[in-house]
């Protein structure tokens, strides 16, 4: 199981501004913050401590917390987003898609802290760094069903090309709305077939303005 953070850690976190996620704290309380990834610092003066969307979902008690940089995750516990095609996918129903919703508002907060403009229809450096993450999270955010082992649905993948992933579904129509998805949460997408098969596919990359 992954360790809760500390009483002290835990009232930087509830203390933190319910609309921005801005924290207050000492130096070494936002630091651990930041190396358990519950926090991130602003790059701009006066460089203020935010929670990220993972220290959102610690807030408001729906989630555990990862182990600090270095140590090994826990297999469960830790909230991922549905990239398709997972062996033991979570359990779908109320519970996940609260932590659905929570995960996404939380990047949109995300978004509209670290985008210099404050933008929210765009994605951020974090997106940009965790692709697939954030184009699944966009995609079950809206409701898409992401592939069971081995039943239909979208998978994200990573591609060689910098900046993009695929999405596959084999359903046409459902693969149409998923790029109109993408294309809403600030994603460049196009379709493409596989030379081989004919299949379709997205390939899909953050705008950047």
């Amino acid at each position: 199981m992954t360790r809760p953070p500390t009483a002290a850690q835990r009232r930087v976190i509830d203390a933190a501004d319910p609309v921005t996620g801005r924290l207050r704290g000492t130096e070494a309380q936002l630091a651990a913050l930041v190396k358990r990834g519950l926090a991130f610092r602003h790059p701009r003066p006066p460089h203020d401590h935010f929670l990220t969307p993972e220290g959102h979902r610690v807030r408001q008690g729906i989630t555990q917390v990862p182990e600090p940089a270095g140590e090994a995750p826990a297999a469960t516990g830790v909230f991922a987003a549905r990239t398709g095609g997972e062996p033991d996918p979570p359990r779908s129903g109320p519970a996940r898609r609260r932590e659905v919703h929570s995960a996404w508002q939380g990047l949109l907060e995300l978004r509209r802290m670290t985008n210099r403009d404050g933008a929210v229809d765009r994605p951020c450096g974090w997106e940009r760094t965790h692709l697939v993450r954030a184009a699944a999270l966009a995609l079950e955010a809206a409701g898409h069903r992401p592939a069971g082992p081995e039943d239909g649905g979208y998978r994200v993948r990573e591609t060689p090309q910098p900046e993009a992933v695929a999405v596959h579904e084999p359903d046409g129509e459902a693969l149409r709305a998923c790029a109109a998805t993408l294309e809403g949460a600030g994603w460049q997408v196009s379709e493409h077939r596989e030379p081989r098969t004919g299949t379709r596919y997205l390939l899909a990359s953050p705008r950047r303005a």
